[in-house]
């Protein structure tokens, strides 16, 4: 899942540079399916792009993993620029919101009274700091490309919850993780409303097969769709 899915044949300009971890590989193979001209893909897991995976250099990121590296370096290599600074597409990213990660069940095992979280703790300060926390450079990645005056846009992530995972967690996570992408000015990729049944999870149909956390293609294309009427 962490293949890249740049389309470096057409001859046509790039729409976007997509960065993220797997949840980004749906939308990278949508993109290729409908001949959309853009550069990038998936540079890692999830559990990779949270906290300590970049530094700072000059205007430009430097990913701390070289796998991550390089692929990142490609791209820009593709898009004729040197650095992140010097990008002159949207950046579509899917990085901060894996949150499955952080809705790992034991993370939240002391906030638990008589079996179940404390009464208001999802909804609470300390559950967004918490939060924030986990997600911080994540968080920090965003507000540097928009510090550089980049258009970005950030896609929510596939609304399946694996079974080491608390779902109430997950859902409040990824609103804490929305809202402070929203207070940086992100445009927010949030598909729940048309992805999900009565549940409140996923619909089959949009689920990866024999997989408890990706969207499928279908689901890329239904982010690819909404960042075309985005202008992208």
């Amino acid at each position: 899942m962490t293949t890249p899915y740049s389309t470096t044949t057409t001859p046509a300009r790039a729409r976007f540079l997509l960065l993220g971890d797997s949840h980004a590989g749906p939308i990278g193979r949508a993109a290729q399916a409908a001949g959309i001209p853009f550069h990038g893909g998936p540079i890692g897991a999830g559990r990779e792009f949270t906290a300590g995976f970049f530094d700072l250099r000059e205007n430009d990121v430097v990913f701390r993993k070289p796998e991550a590296e390089a692929r990142y370096r490609g791209f820009l290599a593709e898009l004729g620029v040197s650095g992140l600074d010097r990008l002159a597409v949207p950046l579509v990213s899917t990085f901060g919101f894996s949150v499955h990660f952080v809705a790992t069940t034991e993370n939240w095992e002391v906030y638990r009274v008589r079996g179940g979280l404390a009464p208001g703790f999802l909804a609470s300060g300390l559950f967004d700091d918490i939060v924030q926390a986990m997600v911080r450079d994540a968080l920090a990645f965003y507000r540097h490309a928009r510090g550089l005056g980049l258009r970005v846009l950030a896609a929510m992530p596939p609304q399946r919850v694996p079974g080491q995972s608390d779902p109430l967690v997950f859902r409040a996570a990824q609103e804490t993780v929305r809202r402070a992408l929203d207070a940086l000015g992100v445009e927010i990729v949030d598909l729940r409303a048309r992805v999900t049944d009565g549940t409140g999870f996923q619909r089959p149909e949009l689920c990866e097969a024999d997989d408890p956390i990706h969207g499928n293609l279908a689901f890329g294309r239904l982010i690819l769709a909404d960042l075309l009427e985005r202008g992208l």
